[in-house]
């Protein structure tokens, strides 16, 4: 639980020790995750080797990093509809569909990136 009178460093210090707790939980309980990190392990140092400038590279591994951020929020998301309940809701199964398309189009996003750079 976070410190509301934490402030300053001690904030940051706080905040990046919650951060590291997300990315664990993530790699714990999300299998997507961890295959999207496996992906980036993979692609980035093709796009290192394929991309000829270093706009080309970035986007390149840009394009991977995008997708792994948008997971980390779906699964934010799919965890606290998870929390309020499980019995099954309208709103609930929206909510985690919306955050599955946004999965879905960071990984189109991506695809699309390293097809125009590639060809």
């Amino acid at each position: 639980m976070a410190n509301p009178n934490a402030k300053g460093v001690k904030r940051l210090i706080n905040a990046c020790f919650f951060s590291v707790a997300g990315f664990k939980a993530t790699w714990t309980h999300e299998e997507a995750f961890r295959q999207e990190v496996v992906l980036f392990v993979v692609t980035t140092p093709l796009a290192i080797w394929l991309g000829e400038t270093t706009i080309e590279k970035l986007l390149l591994i840009g394009s991977i990093i995008l997708v792994m951020l948008v997971e980390l929020l779906n699964s934010a998301v799919e965890a606290v509809v998870d929390r309020v309940g499980l019995e099954h809701h309208e709103l609930s199964g929206r909510a985690k569909d919306i955050g599955s398309a946004a999965v879905m189009m960071s990984l189109v996003w991506a695809a699309v990136t390293w097809a125009f750079i590639l060809l």
